[in-house]
């Protein structure tokens, strides 16, 4: 496995994220603790969830899961750089009407107790606003992350599904309060979504943040079966998205042939290529779907490929202003 630097801090992250949006509801108890003890053997240590994983009702499973399988023991704990994420409704009576989606001062502290209660840890390494909250000034949501980094209970800030502009203004928040502010940016991009090329990365990476990219492979669009219509499979309840890109994903099919990996791989790859990304999340249902990424982080594409790549997926065309003005 191959680490990096997780933006301007000094904490290195394995260049492989794991995902464990699927523990629960998709992926029983013991097929995750399958999962997540062979990400650890093959260098992995960098997990990732959000305390309303296990969805609705079950909001919280998905780190119930991970607490359990760190009481096992075993170094566990110790080895991963854990991220959690706040914003979404846990459906807990005790919040009354803080119970809507939100980062109040109140909602963080409450929130963060019940995620390190179900993760059975005293401190996460990461914890990321999942989502931005207009209704809150920055002033009150420094200040209550300034007070869980001073407990000890969280590590560092991250963001998730900020604009480029809101990131900005994190940043310049912090620096007034000498703090260090946000480190990371989860985001939705891959081959299909390049838009954050624009604004996002750009901010990113010129304000010290590492970018971490949800749906890399666009909900199973850029997987090896989304031209083969399985039944189960995430691609295959996307049938009229498939149509709409058939041309794209057969070109990306016969490039992936020639170069003799599967579509999901190279896409991932892809991902890697950019001096902003830090990791991909991987987000597995089993196994095997784990074990199948592991070489992504060996899989080398020229210019000559890249260029296809763009080719076949078209970016913006650059950064703004240029990719819109003179």
């Amino acid at each position: 496995m191959q680490y990096t630097y997780l933006g301007k801090s000094g904490l290195k992250v394995s260049r492989l994220c794991l995902g464990t949006m699927n523990f629960g509801p998709a992926t029983d108890e013991k097929e995750a603790f399958r999962i997540m003890d062979a990400a650890l053997d093959a260098g992995i240590q960098f997990f990732d969830t959000a305390n309303i994983y296990g969805w609705g009702q079950n909001s919280g499973l998905t780190e119930t899961i991970i607490g359990r399988w760190f009481a096992q023991g075993g170094g566990r704990r110790e080895k991963v750089v854990l991220a959690t994420k706040i914003h979404g409704n846990m459906h807990d009576p005790a919040d009354g009407p803080n119970s809507t989606e939100g980062l109040s001062s109140y909602k963080i502290r409450r929130h963060l107790e019940g995620s390190l209660k179900r993760l059975q840890t005293d401190h996460i390494e990461l914890y990321q606003m999942h989502h931005v909250d207009r209704n809150v000034s920055w002033d009150e949501l420094w200040g209550a992350f300034e007070l869980a980094v001073s407990q000890g209970k969280i590590g560092y800030v991250g963001s998730s599904n900020f604009a480029g502009w809101q990131i900005a203004q994190a940043q310049g928040e912090a620096q007034k309060r000498h703090f260090l502010g946000l480190v990371a940016e989860q985001h939705k991009y891959n081959l299909n979504c390049r838009l954050p090329e624009l604004e996002v990365l750009p901010a990113a990476k010129a304000m010290g943040l590492g970018v971490i990219p949800w749906s890399p492979l666009d909900g199973g669009m850029l997987g090896r079966n989304a031209l083969k219509k399985l039944e189960g499979t995430r691609s295959g309840n996307n049938p009229k998205k498939i149509e709409k890109h058939r041309a794209q994903l057969e070109a990306f099919a016969e490039l992936c042939n020639e170069l003799g990996e599967p579509q999901d791989n190279v896409a991932l790859a892809w991902l890697l290529t950019h001096p902003a990304v830090t990791a991909p999340i991987i987000g597995p249902r089993t196994l095997e779907q784990f074990e199948s990424s592991l070489r992504v982080v060996d899989i080398k594409l020229d210019e000559a490929l890249l260029k296809r790549l763009d080719e076949i997926f078209p970016g913006p065309g650059g950064e703004a202003p240029e990719a819109y003005a003179w």
